[in-house]
């Protein structure tokens, strides 16, 4: 056994069917008495719902939540908060909406109570990813870690199926880059092979019959499993380049992840040959990077990143951008292979 530190991390989670109705119970368990839900323009709807079901608790609604968190929604929603008398915010969505209730903790040390309905697994994790004047940048806090995660499956049972696809492509993301990762440790590597097993059985069954339960239980399981790993753990180029792609030419963020990471995965495999091979025994392929592709491809998601937005001439200033500050991978960040990469994305070669 390899020495390693381990880091656990103080959230209260809470999974099952019907959880939601436990919102009102857990707000008060914080010593909470005034919620500012937050959802995206998408979800509104079910932001009004639930800060219905909280009555006196709700202090309303805000529901401009957007992708990559922008900082002038947050600067938004920061008024409400202030004018509201706000003690805590709920979360209910996915990935922009989790990221805006991130963004005002970090700003007010407000508690958070997460809900989340995609599989993103930001929700477990202690990161922050905000967009200004066109770059996205992230840091690492106890501060915008939310205080209470309530999964409730109920609610996930009508994502769109390609949102399902890409979102549990996302996810998988987390614990592919923790198996490599510099800090992993014999706990968060079974997690992560775990979180990506329950994804990758679980999506076939979803595509066949979205309504299937159990496979929507495994999904939301693997989301957390995931996003438990990219809490614990540093993550390396895979994230990198998303974030780029994302921040500073505003692709998709669940569909960014899906289009480049068997493209991620093919640079490092021989570099981390143990942990790729982990992650190909936890799809049950042969190869990891094949492997992902295919899960993406035959049910339905993106595998262009050209198709997602990006044009021709972005390549140059994507690799440009993502080689400016060095960090760690377990390849060296080399511009020759950081523009190969990005062109199969952009085409979308299989590896």
């Amino acid at each position: 056994m390899h020495p390693f530190i381990y880091n656990a991390l103080p959230t209260r989670v809470i999974f099952g069917f019907g959880t939601v109705t436990q919102v009102a119970d857990e707000m008060c368990g914080l010593g909470c008495r005034r919620a500012l839900v937050l959802s995206t323009p998408h979800q509104a709807g079910d932001a009004a719902q639930l800060a219905a079901q909280l009555g006196e608790l709700s202090a309303g609604c805000f529901t401009e939540a957007a992708m990559h968190t922008p900082v002038e929604v947050t600067a938004q929603a920061l008024k409400v908060v202030e004018q509201a008398g706000v003690d805590c915010v709920i979360a209910l969505g996915g990935g922009s909406t989790i990221g805006l209730g991130k963004a005002i903790a970090l700003n007010t040390d407000l508690p958070q109570i997460v809900i989340p309905t995609t599989y993103a697994g930001s929700e477990a994790t202690p990161i922050i990813g905000q967009t200004e004047n066109g770059l996205k940048t992230t840091q690492r806090t106890l501060k915008v870690l939310p205080e209470v995660i309530i999964y409730d499956i109920d609610l996930t049972l009508t994502l769109p199926v390609q949102m399902t696809v890409t979102s549990g492509m996302n996810a998988i993301a987390h614990a592919v880059e923790a198996l490599y990762s510099k800090d992993a440790n014999p706990l968060i590597s079974m997690l992560a092979e775990q979180g990506i097993a329950a994804i990758a059985r679980a999506i076939p069954r979803i595509h066949a019959d979205p309504l299937d339960r159990e496979a929507r239980s495994d999904a939301l399981y693997g989301a957390w499993a995931c996003g438990t790993c990219l809490g614990a753990v540093g993550m390396s180029l895979h994230h990198k380049l998303c974030h780029t792609l994302g921040g500073s030419f505003d692709l998709p963020h669940a569909e960014t992840h899906t289009v480049v990471l068997p493209h991620a995965v093919a640079y490092n495999s021989e570099a981390a040959m143990e942990a790729i091979g982990r992650v190909a025994r936890a799809l049950g392929v042969d190869n990891a990077a094949r492997g992902l592709y295919d899960l993406a491809a035959v049910h339905g998601a993106p595998t262009r990143l050209a198709d997602l937005g990006m044009a021709p001439g972005d390549v140059t200033r994507a690799v440009e951008i993502a080689c400016a500050s060095p960090y760690w991978n377990p390849r060296a960040i080399e511009p020759g292979g950081i523009s190969d990469l990005l062109e199969n994305a952009f085409t979308g070669k299989r590896p």
